[in-house]
């Protein structure tokens, strides 16, 4: 039996979970039951290409949110469509225009464009969407019953790209699936222009030797999962059947909750005490501001019956899985 053959397109490829998606996917050569045939790879600036790469590879660099652009990158009909590409909820929140241009605006103008398609074209989407689509008032730990009431710009654009996705897929133009991921931590890099960036900063930093501002108070609790599982996720949700998920076409994804406090105790335990002296309290009230509305823990019932695992088990395993595989087992002591 000839194998089938997958084109794949990852829409902001040049992020930390696109490219980390990137990676696992060219080592892996195959999505599931099918071999990868091709892949191209979108963001604003050209994605990197990994070593190795066994298929052939396309990057286009440009802004999917501009009129038209989306039209080219789905006219070879992918099979697979991984939609990352967004603006982060700090700038998402400082940039009003900008954030529902390419979070709102961008994400219909990728659906619309695939519906125009037509000629029975209906590809898997997977679309990264957020826990901030959830505002405050919380209950101890999120149901999947719980409703939508998000408190910020970013949360807004991404509870709407959901309804979209739904509505999309029910229309039988795609066949969609949105995971809404924990706060991903710890995360490498620079630092970005989220407002969740610090849960990663007061990690990353001191382990790499340099000092760390943390905003907000050490009580702050909120919901986590490493960069592996994130990837895992994103796999999971590349090659599930969604017969199983229904017309709720969007998910809650597993994760770990966890208080500042918690994190920095677990920081001690891996690393010691001077690297936790590198953090310093600094409180911001926009920071401050924007957090208060986040939700703190989930049931996440829903997803982990349709088989979305994290990988680490405790806090401590997340700070280990960055030290494995961004400082490749070392830390600044």
């Amino acid at each position: 039996m000839e194998e089938y053959l997958l084109h794949i397109l990852v829409l902001g490829a040049a992020g930390m979970i696109g490219r980390k998606l990137v990676e696992r996917l060219v080592r892996d050569g195959r999505l599931g039951d099918a071999a990868i045939d091709k892949m191209t790879l979108q963001d604003v600036v050209a994605p990197h290409v990994p070593d190795s790469v066994g298929v052939p590879v396309t990057t286009v660099a440009g802004d999917f949110a501009v009129p038209g652009f989306a039209e080219k990158l789905v006219a070879e009909r992918p099979d697979v469509i991984f939609h990352l590409a967004a603006i982060v909820s700090g700038e998402a929140e400082l940039d009003f225009d900008k954030g529902y241009r390419i979070n709102l605006d961008g994400t219909r103008m990728l659906l619309d464009a695939i519906r125009a398609v037509g000629d029975g074209y209906k590809p898997r989407v997977v679309f990264t969407s957020s826990i901030a689509v959830f505002g405050a008032p919380f209950p101890d730990a999120i149901t999947d019953e719980f409703f939508h009431t998000p408190l910020l710009s970013y949360g807004t654009q991404k509870a709407i790209g959901e309804l979209l996705l739904a509505d999309y897929s029910r229309r039988g133009f795609l066949d969609g699936i949105g995971i809404r991921l924990p706060t991903i931590c710890i995360r490498p890099g620079a630092p970005n222009k989220a407002a969740s960036g610090f849960f990663s900063n007061i990690l990353r930093e001191p382990l790499a030797g340099h000092e760390a501002v943390l905003p907000v108070s050490e009580d702050v609790r909120h919901w986590h999962a490493s960069p592996r599982s994130a990837v895992g996720f994103l796999i999971h949700a590349g090659t599930m059947d969604l017969a199983a998920v229904g017309p709720r076409r969007n998910l809650t994804m597993p994760g770990l909750s966890a208080t500042v406090g918690e994190q920095i105790a677990a920081l001690r335990r891996v690393a010691g005490d001077k690297v936790v002296a590198r953090i310093r309290r600094e409180p911001d009230p926009f920071i401050i501001g924007i957090v208060d509305g986040w939700p703190r823990n989930f049931a996440a019932t829903r997803a982990r019956e349709l088989g979305f695992t994290t990988v680490e088990k405790t806090f401590d395993d997340i700070i280990r899985i960055h030290i494995e595989d961004e400082l490749r087992g070392n830390f600044v002591g």
